[in-house]
């Protein structure tokens, strides 16, 4: 008897981590969707797309800067279904700072979202884990690959997220555990469409020009190498990151 494998999915109201809920539907997966009570996308449309697909899921607020909230977050999967299988970590924010006004807060705020977030996740979720499980991390083609000028602390965030997924990929191997990153090239998000912090709609347009593949990526298109990498086909791939970039990092701009 095949048995249902769960998740539990932060950042989840829209973007990647909705694309990924909707991803782990079509291949039985049921998720929590983690939303951050102030994010301005509404995480029941993802259940709704969720339901569509013909999957499950339950909705669930909580703030990764949190540890007590990403407990409680993760156990939601066992309080419903009685496991955990899967957790993607994913929620995420982008900044705008030049060094000379990333003051502390700021630098500190965005480190325990986007790297710190990360580890509390994987802390929780592991520590319910019974008999294997994967671990996935969206880090990002700013830190993991590139530098991104203003955005210091978000690219050494992300940096940080692939020496996590190395250590504990190696630390959780005994327990069946397997622990994986996956970098986004240039996504086309409610994030990256900020015009404020990140590309915005023209500079999404601009960069597509510039990638081999001719345009952006879609979220979906992330979505589709995490529930890989949280599947049976990658058993036994642990310790890595799969660069989703469209060609961009291989290209060579000075040819």
């Amino acid at each position: 008897m095949t048995r249902t494998r769960t998740a539990i999915i932060t950042g989840a109201a829209s973007g990647i981590g909705r694309e990924t809920a909707v991803a782990f539907a079509k291949a039985g997966i049921k998720s929590v969707i983690g939303a951050y009570p102030g994010d301005p996308h509404d995480p029941y449309e993802t259940m709704k797309l969720v339901e569509e697909a013909g999957g499950t899921a339950v909705v669930h607020e909580l703030d990764v800067r949190d540890p007590d909230e990403v407990d409680e977050f993760a156990r939601r999967a066992v309080t419903e279904w009685g496991r955990l299988d899967i957790a993607v970590a994913n929620a995420g924010i982008v900044r705008l700072h030049p060094l000379g006004s990333l003051t502390d807060e700021a630098w500190n705020d965005l480190i325990s979202v986007d790297l710190t977030g990360v580890m509390r996740l994987f802390r929780s979720a592991a520590a319910l884990m019974v008999d294997g499980g994967a671990l996935v991390g969206v880090s990002s083609i700013s830190g993991g690959v590139y530098g991104w000028p203003q955005h210091a602390h978000y690219t050494a965030a992300k940096a940080g997220v692939l020496g996590l997924c190395k250590a504990l990929a190696v630390e959780l191997a005994p327990r069946g555990i397997r622990v994986n990153s996956v970098i986004p090239g240039v996504i086309d998000t409610a994030q990256t469409q900020d015009g404020e912090n990140s590309f915005g709609r023209e500079g999404l347009d601009l960069a597509g020009t510039k990638i081999p593949a001719g345009r952006v990526g879609r979220p979906e298109e992330i979505a589709n190498v995490v529930r890989f990498l949280s599947s049976d086909d990658a058993s036994y791939v642990t310790g890595q990151h799969l660069v989703v970039d469209g060609g961009l990092t291989v290209f060579m701009p000075i040819s």
